[in-house]
């Protein structure tokens, strides 16, 4: 049996063996035929879209620096042989949440006992350690410094958060949209024909697709992140207590 056409092209449509130019086309066609509303949608959507590939890309870099100095600033810690010989260490290492939590601990050291640390790496330390309320206030300075670090790592984070809860909201009004805009096409038309129908249609499926997109690797990258900065202040928190008990066995406390 010789096919028409014109039954060809019905056959062809109606199998989804369309050509993929076509459907991209007939999908900007779309979009750009979509009413006012949806377009404002849209646009924020595209806005989300950026700013949060903008905020991923940052906070990859970031996190990738944060690990890869805290690894060479640990190295140097296992090979020191005391605070006083640690701290010499600290002028070859780059800036990190690490070098500044152990640097603002040894300031507030020699601030109550000068000198103790370099007496202390030769073995001659006289002084008397610090009492109750001295080694309080230095955990006080340790967890504020841990404070303004995880305030410097989440920088960010919360942009993710927002986009990956509203994008979602933003596609659901859209698709309201494009369901009201349905039942407008069929009472101007008369009737529930496809003509009538598919332009809303189109546009509440467009803009659900389009909040989704959006949101879904906000949510992952979020998450993500979230990780990797529990991780990096667990790792501080734990330098914290370490520089404490090294103190303690240096005489110092």
């Amino acid at each position: 049996m010789t096919l028409t056409p014109a039954f060809a092209s019905a056959f062809a449509a109606g199998t989804g063996l369309v050509a993929p130019q076509n459907a991209r086309q007939g999908m900007l066609d779309m979009v750009a035929d979509a009413s006012g509303p949806t377009l404002v949608v849209l646009g924020v959507l595209g806005l989300f879209s950026v700013a949060s590939l903008w905020v991923i890309l940052a906070k990859v870099r970031h996190y990738r620096n944060v690990r890869r100095h805290g690894d060479s600033f640990l190295d140097q810690m296992e090979q020191a042989a005391s605070l006083d010989g640690a701290r010499e260490a600290l002028t070859a290492l780059p800036e990190s949440p690490y070098t500044r939590l152990f640097r603002s601990g040894l300031a507030f050291v020699d601030e109550l006992r000068p000198g103790a640390l370099k007496n202390a790496r030769q073995g001659t330390v006289e002084t008397p350690g610090l009492s109750l309320t001295q080694l309080e206030a230095l955990r006080m300075v340790l967890e504020k410094v841990e404070a303004e670090e995880a305030d410097e790592l989440s920088h960010g984070l919360t942009w993710l958060a927002v986009i990956g809860s509203v994008s979602p909201l933003l596609g659901l009004m859209g698709t309201v949209i494009g369901i009201m805009n349905t039942f407008l096409g069929i009472q101007q038309a008369g009737s529930a024909n496809i003509q009538a129908v598919a332009p809303g249609v189109a546009e509440a499926l467009i803009t659900t697709v389009a909040g989704l997109t959006v949101a879904i690797p906000s949510v992952i990258a979020y998450n993500h992140f979230a990780s990797r900065l529990n991780l990096v202040l667990g790792e501080l928190q734990g330098f914290a207590s370490e520089f404490i008990g090294t103190l303690a066995k240096e005489r110092l406390v």
